[in-house]
């Protein structure tokens, strides 16, 4: 068998290997050797001012550079100088600064990370996030387990820079990943110069911001007193017990950072070593991390050949709160004591039935986090070696080439202790699990740059190859019972991608008044391999010009206008990120017939062992890229000096053959598969404006307000003669397999699908009893309708900062209109909860209120406005200036984060990813103290 699939492994190399050589030769043909590219070196980092605002007006453009004023595309950068404090994420340091960018947390747990959407989603099934590209290296974050958020694996402490591609004709040159756009992130790099040490530690206190509103000890008593039978008044405890605050805590945290840079014999280096340590405010919940970091850019040849080297490590240690403590720290009767006096369970109160643990019950919180012992620790290295070399006797042509390795290796352990919580016949269980990912990368490219001066025109022309190849395995898993094997994955699971492609670029730049800039990537993704090559390749363009109104002689004598610029732009990328069908397992070539190994739930036993054996595959041998094809018209100002800047687009996505996971017909190898399902439409608008009402000596004070608005539509979805057709997606707690959202023609991907609820004279819903939408006299899904999204109005971002003399002080902001949120814990909620199944339940405070006699999973009414205001950041500091020796400098600084939010939401906190809360980890209020020393 293993034969068999290495012999597929190389039909599927040679068919590759061949459209190399053939792509290769074509592209030989069609551009001359000065056509090919390379762009200049990273921006490296500065330290006098002159040199900053150099930077600032320099953007990455991805395999190379440009002037911010020459721009075309819609491109953001953000760096050091403007990223949010306190920040234990890379995701956070960006969070409100841009518009068409939106930062969610993960949840509130150290380590969770963020997700990232620009300009919303393109995709239903695949992959919204967009491509991070490291230093040059182009980043495999689809799943690590082990790991909550592959990029807080990266000290947020050693990022220069974000420049982030929004639309397709900037992004086009990244081709099959491109279409949730791209973020560069450049890492620090040191300069030539004197040694110099930069030391930074934070401290800091995290709370909680308070609790889940369920009914107190006494409000349940008289609940169940009122509702329930004498069985069931006779289980009340007489003890008051506050669940929530028993599994919460006041977590402390550490961020220490130092760094040793300067130049040796003309090889300027950056030597950095953080360590982070934060314990979660859910109790047991911890995450450290310990990175080191090493840039060296050396340059030879008489300043010919430059090197960058960039080799960074980081180790993490986690260890997670199993996933249901807080929905159990939610609903666990409040009238009973966290102890029930005997050994039980090592001494915990739990629920009983006939003498043993009642299995569909709440369990005892406490006693959940104290059998669960769920640990991970995962070692990420990346490193990668970039050389430029600008011929001698031709210097405006460069020749690039980047050479990386991602490695990344996680293993981890579940285990349960049966003397707190029953597990396989009361000997407790242990899962041991671990996971590599490799990642190699080659680019070379040419980049010829030319300021032709007697047609008064610059030229930068790129051009090159890019190989990129994922290995990702999953050895067996074995699942204990006490010491012995109980459940055993014999087979591991192991999946190789490659992505090859061919890429160039040409920007014209005519009297420094009209840009023009051409793109186009072809793609070839072993992830579309059939068996022939009909998909495997993808092409990728994008085109893009800009007038620059303010070099016109017209504006030019304005004193009052510096920046006025009018972008437009079109562009198409694709989508080659595939769900997963097995928690971390992508589908392996899902477009070509394969055995895989069956999965745990699908072994067969034989004595006390569990064999797992090959199975056909689910296939779809006409499976092809996403496509989304994008539109994009801007407008760049500055007025004053530069007082007053920002910019506005206007954009339009249209994305063609969503890839979704789909339920298909009877006779299949399944009853779901991979199809290329329909279109999707997305218009938006956004803008960002930075005012400097005080800039003095003494004062400088900075505001600045970016807004995004966009609407996505699904326009196609099967074919089917059903036109209430729709896919269910978003899986609630309650019942067994419910869903309360769906994809469907007309509206908004994950729009919220339910009943409309009926209410009386006085405002109150009525138990059961919805509106007959379609008027055929009876209640049923028919009757159910799109009320609302997960996406928002509205994405606001506000963030000021003042200096004067040697204090500073500054606050940023977000505020999300129009969201909405299915609040899970009022929805799982009613009468029933008072006596049902020999044990009581906590309810949310509505349940007396609605008097629902069972749940109503599907009301509107739990579908709440979740909009908010909150205020992320405040921090102030003081800077001694050098207060050792010249050169030298200390700041001392205060900040708090997640300082309030505003909204009338009914839940903990209103900013839920997904846009269910069903258990939701809250974002801690984080008080920091800290201190910058460098010499």
């Amino acid at each position: 068998m293993q034969g068999w699939l290495n012999a597929n492994s190389r039909i599927k190399r040679n068919y590759i290997k061949n459209d190399i050589v053939k792509n290769f030769t074509t592209v030989l043909k069609i551009a001359p050797a000065f056509l090919l590219a390379s762009s200049m070196m990273h921006a490296q980092t500065k330290d006098s001012t002159t040199k900053e605002k150099k930077i600032e007006e320099v953007v990455l453009i991805g395999y190379g550079k440009q002037k911010k004023s020459d721009l075309t595309g819609s491109i953001t950068s953000v760096s050091a100088k403007d990223f949010n404090g306190g920040a234990t994420s890379a995701g956070q340091l960006i969070q409100g600064k841009t518009p068409g960018v939106q930062v969610t947390n993960n949840s509130g747990a150290p380590g969770s990370g963020t997700t990232i959407r620009i300009r919303g989603t393109a995709s239903l099934n695949g992959n919204n996030s967009p491509l991070i590209v490291i230093d040059g290296v182009p980043q495999d974050f689809v799943g690590v387990n082990g790991v909550s958020d592959p990029l807080s694996l990266i000290n947020p402490n050693d990022i220069e820079t974000f420049d982030i591609l929004k639309d397709a004709s900037a992004t086009a040159i990244y081709g099959n990943r491109a279409t949730n756009g791209v973020i560069l992130i450049t890492t620090k790099k040191g300069s030539a110069g004197r040694f110099k040490v930069n030391f930074s530690t934070t401290a800091s206190v995290s709370t909680k911001m308070g609790n889940v509103d369920v009914l107190s000890a006494d409000e349940f008593r008289n609940f169940v007193n009122t509702y329930a039978s004498a069985a069931y008044k006779a289980k009340l405890g007489s003890t008051d017990t506050n669940w929530q605050d028993q599994i919460y805590q006041a977590a402390w945290g550490t961020d220490n950072n130092v760094a040793f840079s300067g130049g040796i014999k003309g090889l300027p280096y950056r030597l950095s070593v953080g360590y982070n340590e934060q314990n979660g405010i859910v109790r047991t919940n911890s995450f450290r991390r310990t990175s080191v970091g090493l840039n060296l850019n050396p340059k030879f040849f008489d300043n010919h050949l430059s090197v960058n080297v960039s080799a960074k490590g980081t180790f993490t240690d986690n260890r997670f709160v199993d996933g249901g403590v807080i929905k159990s720290a939610t609903y666990f009767d409040p009238t009973q004591p966290v102890y029930s006096g005997n050994s039980n369970y090592g001494g915990y109160y739990e629920w009983l039935l006939n003498g043993g643990l009642n299995v569909n019950a709440n369990a005892n919180p406490l006693a959940t986090l104290m059998a669960n012992h769920d640990v991970s620790s995962v070692l990420r290295g990346l490193g990668n070696v970039q050389l430029d070399y600008k011929f001698h006797f031709l210097p405006d042509l460069h020749f690039n080439v980047n050479a990386g390795y991602d490695y990344t290796k996680s293993e981890g352990q579940k285990k349960v202790n049966a003397i707190y919580k029953s597990g396989f016949n009361d000997k407790g269980s242990s899962n041991i699990y671990s996971m590599e990912k490799k990642s190699k990368l080659l680019e070379t490219y040419f980049n010829y740059v030319k300021n032709i001066s007697t047609i008064n025109t610059a030229v930068d022309v790129t051009a090159g190859y890019s190989y990129q190849d994922f290995v990702t395995s999953i050895p067996g898993s074995t699942t204990y019972k006490g010491v012995e094997p109980f459940i055993t994955v014999a087979n591991s699971f192991e999946t190789q991608n490659t992505l090859i492609s061919f890429f160039g670029r040409a920007i014209f730049t005519v009297a420094d008044k009209y840009v023009i800039s051409g793109s186009l990537r072809r793609d070839g993704s072993s992830r579309f391999f059939n068996g022939t090559r009909d998909n495997l390749w993808g092409y990728f363009p994008g085109v893009s010009v800009a007038w620059k109104l303010n070099e016109e002689s017209f504006i030019k004598n304005i004193s009052a206008i510096n920046t006025l610029k009018l972008r437009a732009g079109w562009g198409r990328t694709g989508q080659q990120e595939l769900p997963a069908l097995d928690g971390n397992k992508p589908f392996n070539y899902p477009a070509y017939a394969a055995y895989n190994p069956s999965g745990p739930g699908a072994g067969y036993q034989f004595g006390n062992q569990y064999y797992f054996m090959y199975r056909p595959n689910i296939y779809n041998p006409n499976l092809t890229w996403e496509t989304t094809t994008t539109k994009n018209i801007g407008l760049d100002y500055g007025f004053m000096k530069n007082r007053i800047y920002g910019s506005l687009d206007w954009f339009r996505k249209d994305t063609k053959d969503l890839l979704v996971l789909s339920n298909v017909p009877a006779g299949d190898l399944s009853n779901q598969n991979l199809l290329n399902v329909g279109n999707m439409v997305s218009r938006g608008i956004e803008g960002s404006i930075t005012v400097v009402p005080v800039k003095n000596q003494n004062t400088t004070w900075e505001v600045s307000f970016n807004a995004t608005h966009y609407k996505p539509e699904i326009t196609k979805l099967l074919e089917r003669a059903d036109a209430n057709f729709n896919i269910p997606v978003g899986g609630i707690e309650g019942g067994s397999g419910n869903t309360i959202q769906a994809h469907a023609v007309g509206y908004a991907p994950n729009s919220f699908w339910v009943y409309q609820q009926v209410y009386d004279n006085n405002g109150k819903p009525l138990d059961g009893v919805y509106v007959d939408r379609n008027g055929d006299g009876k209640i049923d899904t028919s009757d159910k309708y799109y009320y609302k999204s997960t996406t928002p109005d509205a994405i606001l971002g506000f963030s000021t900062k003042v200096s004067y003399n040697a204090w500073d002080i500054g606050l940023s902001a977000r505020a999300i209109l129009g969201n909405y949120v299915y609040n899970n814990a009022s929805s799982n909620s009613s009468l029933q909860s008072a006596s049902t199944n020999e044990y009581l339940q906590n309810v949310y405070s509505t349940a007396p209120v609605y008097q629902f006699e069972v749940p109503q999973y599907f009301s509107d009414l739990h579908v709440e406005n979740a909009s908010f205001l909150r205020l992320d950041n405040v921090n102030i500091g003081y800077n001694f200036g050098d207060i050792f020796s010249k050169g030298s400098n200390l700041r001392v600084y205060g900040m708090a984060q997640n300082v309030f939010v505003i909204s009338k939401y009914s839940g903990i906190d209103p900013e839920v990813f997904g846009g269910i809360d069903n258990g939701y980890y809250q974002m801690p209020r984080v008080y920091s103290l800290g201190l910058n020393f460098q010499f």
